[in-house]
């Protein structure tokens, strides 16, 4: 269902009822017209559905009197209803372009996609109304999904992103087109090519981003059967033992991935994300000299790695080498000022190096960041296995 709250005005064409009570000389036209544009305005649609039916009767030729009272009925979800309705209001007079608008998404919430998709691909063009258009657009994103035309939908739904950057709905509903075109991608892919390298790594990829590592380790080991010396194979299968050792906690997932990650700089020696995770295992052992090469290797091939440049801040500081420290957690908060744990480091080093005023600006941004993630927390790459340990906040410190 969409999610609608429509202006009444926009939609509706209104007559000269005065005019027409006045020609005909009928107070009965007049007051059912007054009650049920008062009714209508205020949302007391169910009166307004009975003045406008009644108008129907004394004015069965008048397409503003069919107009509303399909709004009416739109408003209501009365579908059935609202299409005849609207019908008969554009053959009394076609140039209610609004009317066919409201047609278009009630064929659309009737399931009469078909139908629906030509009136309401035009009013995504060509409507100058924004809240129309919205409304359409979210209606033909149905319709194509409904009617199996996915990469269409996916079509409307960037355009959406582009018009609606900031609607809630608008993301919502465009997530999940996205969502599912992805999901038939890989389908498909595992239809045509079910013993590919590209099956095993999209399958591996699925099941270490949901945190099912057990499954995702054979499918990399499957990719490496077919390809030994494929890069990234090992670093994927070292991450996924990774996750594992933090579910379990098992020391010998925490070798296991210190040893795929070494295979990996074999295959692929400037691999940057091997070098940082052996870096930070080698950090967190207290193996300082041994992060720092590690680090100071991830940084030699891909500079602009603010993970790789706080934990090489970090091991400096370990050193007592705060002045060497500092250049890097500035240079990591540079790349990546949303980074809440840069902040904190950088903090700290300015605290060691006795700068009061830095060191309070440092830990400023660091708690306006850090109460804005804490309303943000689960939101994580839902396709994508993440890349790389994140730097944290020692508990102790934090």
């Amino acid at each position: 269902m969409i999610l609608r709250k429509l202006s009444w005005a926009l939609l509706v064409a209104t007559g000269s009822w005065s005019t027409a009570a006045d020609a005909q000389s009928n107070d009965s036209v007049e007051h059912y017209a007054e009650e049920g544009q008062s009714a209508l305005a205020a949302g007391r649609y169910a009166d307004a559905e009975k003045a406008f039916e009644k108008l129907r009767q004394l004015e069965p030729t008048m397409a503003e009197v069919h107009a509303n009272l399909g709004l009416i009925y739109f408003q209501e979800r009365k579908f059935e209803q609202a299409v005849p309705t609207l019908r008969q209001a554009l053959k009394l007079k076609p140039a209610l372009t609004k009317t066919d608008n409201l047609l278009a998404m009630s064929l659309s919430e009737l399931g009469r996609y078909q139908e629906a998709v030509p009136g309401l691909d035009k009013c995504l063009h060509h409507s100058t109304d924004t809240e129309i258009k919205r409304m359409c657009g979210l209606e033909l994103q149905r319709a194509y999904t409904g009617l199996k035309k996915d990469d269409k939908a996916v079509e409307v739904a960037m355009q959406l992103n582009r018009l609606f950057p900031d609607d809630p709905e608008i993301l919502y509903q465009t997530g999940k087109i996205y969502g599912n075109f992805a999901f038939l991608t890989m389908e498909k892919l595992a239809q045509v090519a079910p013993t590919s390298v590209w099956k095993h790594l999209a399958a591996a990829e699925a099941h270490e981003s949901q945190g099912s590592y057990d499954q995702a380790i054979p499918e990399y080991h499957e990719v490496l059967k077919l390809e030994p010396q494929r890069p990234g194979i090992h670093y994927r299968i070292g991450r996924s033992l990774l996750g594992r050792y933090w579910q379990r906690h098992s020391s010998e997932d925490l070798t296991a991935a210190e040893k795929e990650f070494e295979q990996e700089l074999q295959i692929d020696s400037a691999n940057a994300n091997s070098a940082y995770e052996l870096g930070e295992l080698r950090r967190k052992a207290n193996r300082f000299d041994e992060a720092q090469q590690y680090f100071e290797r991830a940084l030699q091939h891909y500079p602009d790695f603010p993970e790789a440049q706080l934990g090489l801040a970090a091991v400096l500081q370990a050193k007592k080498l705060n002045d060497q420290a500092l250049i890097h957690a500035q240079r990591a908060v540079a790349i990546d000022p949303e980074n809440e744990v840069g902040w904190y480091r950088l903090a700290q080093i300015q605290k060691a190096l006795g700068n009061s005023a830095e060191q309070e600006k440092a830990l400023a941004e660091y708690r306006r960041l850090h109460d804005r993630s804490s309303q943000q927390r689960g939101l994580e790459p839902v396709f994508s296995p993440r890349e790389v340990t994140k730097q944290e906040v020692e508990p102790a410190a934090q």
